[in-house]
């Protein structure tokens, strides 16, 4: 098959209406105009209007110089899942606690088995604590503390945080958290690759 063979099957493949919708999917997923859109890849507003309407069925080039302006390639345009987006937005009770005992850790988008990272809200309650031996994974981690103090220990070192205050290591140096004082301590935390 030469090239301009394989480039007519892979544009009679799509098919007008798919691409014209595909191109609307995409368009939309950036939150752009029509107009922004046909800034960004260089064409006229009516080339974008018409490909989304599917009045005009795009040559393979043509639609490689629309793409260029987002970016994506051709093999990503025609086979991103548009139906199977997982969710992006999450109310407190969307978010499970997912700790075993009395401090609560509320996990972001617990539901996506994508994840490449843990996002939690923690509530540690006055006096409480990781436990008395160090924790110590692979991965980074950091948070910053929302109201009250905690007491972070890594390695050698300690710090007390407050409102604010941040931390961010390497999650193989042994690590404990603490909330010394006599309130609740709030913190939003982050690790990589994912701990729970």
């Amino acid at each position: 098959m030469t090239e301009k063979e394989a480039k007519t099957v892979t544009a009679d493949a799509a098919g007008g209406d798919d691409v014209g919708a595909r191109l609307k999917s995409v368009r939309q997923m950036h939150g752009w105009s029509q107009r922004e859109m046909a800034k960004r890849a260089g064409v006229t507003n009516a080339t974008i209007s018409l490909i989304e309407q599917g009045r005009v069925s795009p040559s393979v080039g043509s639609l490689k110089k629309v793409l260029n302006g987002i970016p994506m390639s051709l093999a990503d345009f025609f086979t991103f899942q548009f139906d199977s987006q997982p969710q992006v937005f999450f109310r407190a009770t969307e978010m499970p606690n997912v700790g075993p005992g009395p401090i609560q850790y509320r996990l972001l988008g617990a539901g996506n088995t994508q994840r490449n990272m843990s996002i939690l809200y923690e509530v540690y309650p006055p006096g409480e604590d990781t436990g008395p031996e160090l924790l110590s994974h692979d991965g980074e981690e950091g948070g910053i503390v929302v109201s009250g103090e905690l007491e972070v220990t890594v390695g050698g070192e300690v710090a007390l945080l407050g409102p604010g205050d941040g931390y961010y290591f390497n999650s193989r140096r042994p690590h404990r958290f603490r909330n010394p004082g006599d309130c609740d301590c709030v913190l939003v935390s982050a690790n990589n690759p994912p701990s729970v």
